[in-house]
């Protein structure tokens, strides 16, 4: 191996392992990227029967047990997350030329457009998968009822995800700001 490509290789893996040292600057947007894989698999999500746990027969040979409603089935929210931070390290890091940075998912990694390495996107790959694992560790109960309960809406996967439940990223509507405007305004008089 000539002496420039192992200061190169060197280089490479000096730049890997700092970006995974720095972690996720914008939690916000790493949680957005999640919550919009887990709003995919919520629209791909194909109707189901109740799942019928009757298999006792009583003395009369009658059935016994349960019938649960898939929707707020355990089931569900297994088969839902699980995967889900697999599917994460199909996601980079992108960076704009004016500075912001974005999760994008990545259909083909050799048609690589952007000016990182390969290597450094699979590092960000990998960082936004442990990312999702830790998320859905510290949310896991509160992530599981609110699957059963319902409160994942069209679109509303984000909100309930990232503001909600980790707080990762802040509400800030028009109107509540606004409000907060015009208190300032007042003030002053």
């Amino acid at each position: 191996m000539a002496k420039g490509d192992l200061r190169r290789t060197f280089l490479v893996t000096v730049v890997v392992f700092a970006v995974l040292a720095r972690g996720i600057d914008d939690k916000c947007a790493a949680c957005n990227a999640i919550a919009e894989e887990l709003q995919l698999g919520l629209l791909r999500e194909k109707p189901r029967n109740h799942l019928d746990m009757r298999h006792r027969l009583d003395s009369k040979g009658q059935r016994e047990g349960k019938l649960i409603d898939y929707r707020v089935s355990e089931l569900r929210v297994v088969e839902l997350l699980d995967g889900l931070c697999e599917k994460m390290q199909d996601y980079t890091l992108e960076k704009a030329d004016s500075g912001s940075e974005a999760w994008i998912k990545v259909k083909d990694w050799d048609l690589l457009e952007f000016n990182t390495s390969k290597q450094e996107a699979r590092a960000h790959a990998k960082y936004i998968s442990t990312f999702c694992g830790r998320l859905l560790e510290e949310t896991e109960d509160e992530l599981t009822e609110s699957i059963k309960n319902g409160s994942f809406k069209a679109g509303q996967v984000s909100k309930v995800l990232c503001q909600d439940l980790t707080g990762y990223c802040r509400q800030t509507s028009g109107k509540q700001k606004e409000m907060e405007d015009g208190d300032t305004s007042n003030d002053e008089l």
